[in-house]
């Protein structure tokens, strides 16, 4: 969106046409959408501005629920932005923390700002990007500043660097771990991210912080808590992916807590915490059950606990396929009852699962070069069965195991 689109879209008449315009969520719907908004005679900017909310508005709702149908958004904002379950539980943990003003830096479209904020938290939320800064100031706009000088939200458009934070009790930093830009992005390295992470991490190193990070990012560039100012790392896992990694300082971090794996699925929360990394648990042959944990376990390095919780042991060195005997499952792993091995060559393995009738195969794999939709389209499937393969190295070799998934708890 450019500063024109932005001009037109913000006004009464812009707002008005984009809450009355019908969802537009295919190609065909945006020409549709298109056509009669240029022939009822509105100008280019706000067409092109008012059907590209609509879009977006569609594609939000999987992160921000209802709340989608009131906002705006950039497409490189809403692929930035953080989901909505997420954010509440950075501002629970804001709150329970005792903080009562936090300043966002680097809001983006304002989606964490907006967590803070409907918990009753004072919010100051600042973005570098002029365009990206109105918009988070729109979707925040029912928690504003009252005239009294109450709680609320503050929006500025300012560089992370320049904000004076006296007068803040945490800060939430969100560097920007993509190009500039609002509609096309890529993603820069480390060194790149603006605010810089050197600068970033030292703020946190001064006061209670939460930098958002993505869930791959070196484990080896992270700070270091003390007693003085402790820091926790926690990954997190949204229906099935991992989404995030967040670095909790001072008062943020929990005592005693140095990794935290949090699993979110629908309505249900479920964390695991430590110390510090936990430690594998021995090789074990292939039992009756394989048990998968969730990325942010992987991420946290907290699989060698939820390990001994299962009774269970990693099939290979370095591969996180745990399998045990034990009938037991948990919310921090997919587990999956063991039919058979079975050859793991691609034609007898054809030849096998046709002959148990299998039609419909869940792929998964770990330690192996497989591309699984390739490989289903090989496999020519036939059959009212449905199951499991899951392809692993175990002593050098590919391993196929056919399972069945079993349904959580």
């Amino acid at each position: 969106m450019d500063p024109a689109e932005l001009d037109a879209l913000l006004t009464r008449e812009g707002l008005a046409l984009l809450d009355g315009l019908d969802p537009v969520e295919t190609a065909a719907d945006v020409a549709r959408a298109v056509s009669r908004l240029r022939d009822a005679g509105y100008s280019p900017d706000l067409v092109s501005a008012v059907v590209g909310q609509a879009r977006l508005r569609v594609r939000a709702v999987a992160k921000f629920g209802p709340f989608a149908g009131r906002m705006l958004f950039t497409r490189a904002g809403l692929e930035q932005a953080t989901r909505i379950t997420v954010s509440a539980h950075h501002a629970r943990r804001m709150r329970h923390s005792g903080i009562r003003r936090v300043a966002d830096l680097g809001c983006g479209i304002g989606g964490d700002s907006l967590a803070f904020a409907s918990l009753g938290l004072d919010v100051l939320a600042v973005d570098a990007d002029p365009v990206t800064a109105a918009l988070a100031a729109y979707n925040l706009a029912p928690f504003r500043q009252d005239t009294a000088g109450g709680a609320g939200v503050e929006v500025r458009a300012a560089r992370a660097e320049e904000v004076d934070l006296a007068g803040v009790d945490a800060v939430w930093l969100d560097p920007a771990r993509r190009t500039a830009g609002h509609r096309e992005t890529s993603r820069v390295a480390a060194a790149e991210y603006s605010p810089a992470l050197d600068w970033v991490f030292d703020v946190a190193g001064r006061m209670p912080a939460g930098v958002k990070l993505g869930p791959g990012h070196d484990r080896t560039a992270l700070p270091h808590g003390t007693d003085e100012h402790p820091v926790e790392t926690q990954w997190v896992s949204v229906d099935g992916s991992t989404v995030e990694l967040v670095v909790w300082t001072g008062i943020l971090a929990r005592a005693g807590v140095g990794r935290s794996a949090l699993v979110l699925r629908g309505e249900e929360a479920h964390e695991l915490t430590a110390p510090a990394d936990a430690e594998d648990e021995p090789v074990r042959p292939l039992g009756a059950f394989v048990h998968e944990p969730e990325g942010s376990v992987i991420r946290a390095r907290l699989v060698g606990d939820v390990a001994r919780s299962l009774q269970a042991g990693p099939l290979a060195p370095g591969i996180a396929y745990l399998s045990g005997d034990a009938p037991a499952t948990s919310p921090f792993v997919s587990s999956f009852r063991v039919r058979e091995v079975l050859p793991a060559d691609t034609k007898p393995l054809a030849k096998a699962l046709r002959a148990r009738g299998i039609g419909s195969l869940e792929i998964k794999k770990r330690g192996v070069d497989v591309d699984p939709a390739a490989l289903r389209t090989r496999l020519g499937l036939k059959g009212d069965d449905a199951a499991t393969l899951l392809l692993t190295r175990v002593a050098g070799k590919r391993l196929a195991i056919l399972a069945d998934r079993i349904p959580r708890p």
